[in-house]
């Protein structure tokens, strides 16, 4: 008997196999059905799905035996990947100077043996995809040609393992990243918020009664307090965006349509110059979280008086009931947006207008909320919109059950 020589890429063939984190993990029906498959396929008693670790040959999945590991010094597969044929096929191995004398020839009656190694994108032999018989014989053209594609089947496997793998750790340094964010928001909006409204506060009383306050320098108090209420809109954007993941939990509310929308209305209408229109007849109850449909809604309905550009703001909000889902629609008749910014307005911090009817700049932070909330509700929302005419958006939200 003559042991597998080892790889001189070993080192690294050896690190190819442990990050797919195979080794010592429990059966699987993905590897099963494939070693079942392929024992039906060349007519062998034993098919396996082998991984060639330091010291063992690991049997990932395995069909006629029941063992999950054997010595790697008596492997046929630490051979087979040592060759550099891509199929490794035995004959005999009574007569196979390799294999005399080999326990799993002697004892376990390992007389055939068809491999082929199992190849990583980097050329790395991993292990081997590998049938066995107790007599001598030989495989057919339709056999070998199906082994080999069944073991690039099993790599696909590997791969799509690993790439799951990788997404995992993605995601958690993503929540990490935005946990991170949601806390340095948090500190921000403590740390900041009382100095500004200080800053705010004093600036008004300054402008409102000192004076001896030239001209100049109450226009220099009017900016720093317009810049002070800015800086505190943003801080309280963020805030929001980082934390409206809290906003949605598992538990949901049943809503009233109309009341939902009333509390909207009293919220954002200040005077006559908006009107919010709606049909209080079509009342229908929502199975929803209620304050992130509310805070949703409120930001729609504030962006369409603020970006009005007609003397009097007209909002037509609409429900339709469908099967599966609740469409909202929000319509208003102000400036529009133009069409190179449709695509763009949900993304955090872009502004497709310049300044709102009262002259102040916007944050670009209400509508990455919306969306943000409506993905933490597995629902959707759409715009679309006609330059000095109407904005409309559609939120699509699906139905919960009880």
């Amino acid at each position: 008997m003559i042991a597998p020589p080892t790889p001189d890429n070993e080192t690294k063939r050896q690190a190819a196999v442990e990050k797919y984190k195979l080794l010592d993990t429990m059966p699987e029906e993905n590897y099963d059905n494939i070693t079942s498959i392929i024992s039906s396929i060349c007519n062998a008693p034993i098919s396996l799905i082998t991984l060639i670790d330091k010291d063992r040959n690991f049997l990932k999945s395995r069909h006629g035996i029941d063992m999950s590991e054997s010595p790697r010094e008596l492997s046929f597969c630490g051979h087979a990947i040592a060759g550099e044929e891509e199929i490794m096929i035995v004959k005999d191995a009574r007569k196979d100077v390799r294999f005399k004398g080999n326990p799993l020839v002697t004892d376990f009656k390992a007389i055939f043996y068809a491999g082929v190694p199992l190849v990583d994108s980097n050329g790395y032999k991993l292990g081997t995809l590998c049938v066995y018989d107790h007599e001598p014989r030989e495989l057919d053209q339709h056999q070998i040609k199906s082994l080999k594609a069944m073991a690039k089947q099993v790599m696909s496997l590997f791969e799509e393992r690993y790439k799951t793998f990788e997404l995992e750790k993605l995601q958690i340094k993503l929540q990490d990243r935005n946990n991170e964010l949601k806390d340095f928001a948090g500190i921000v909006s403590h740390d900041l918020k009382a100095p500004l409204s200080n800053i705010i506060m004093i600036t008004q009383l300054l402008n409102d009664g000192d004076e001896k306050l030239s001209k100049q320098a109450k226009e220099y108090l009017g900016y720093l307090k317009e810049s002070s209420t800015s800086m505190s809109r943003y801080i309280d954007g963020m805030l929001m965006f980082y934390r409206s993941d809290e906003l949605v939990t598992d538990e949901y509310d049943s809503v009233s349509y109309v009341d939902l929308i009333e509390d909207v209305i009293s919220m954002t209408v200040l005077d006559d110059s908006t009107k919010i229109h709606y049909i209080p007849e079509n009342d229908t109850t929502l199975l929803t979280n209620e304050i992130a449909l509310k805070q949703i809604l409120i930001n729609l309905v504030t962006n369409a008086v603020k970006y009005g550009d007609k003397e009097q703001t007209i909002i037509d909000i609409t429900l339709k009931d469908h099967l599966h889902e609740y469409e909202i629609i929000i319509k208003d008749n102000g400036r529009g947006i133009p069409t190179d910014k449709i695509d763009s307005v949900f993304k955090l911090f872009f502004v497709a207008a310049e300044e709102d009817r009262h002259g102040k700049q916007g944050t670009g932070i209400g509508l990455a909320t919306v969306s943000r909330l409506l993905e933490h509700m597995d629902g959707t929302i759409s715009v679309s919109s006609e330059v000095g005419k109407w904005t409309e958006f559609i939120i699509h939200l699906p139905k919960r059950e009880i």
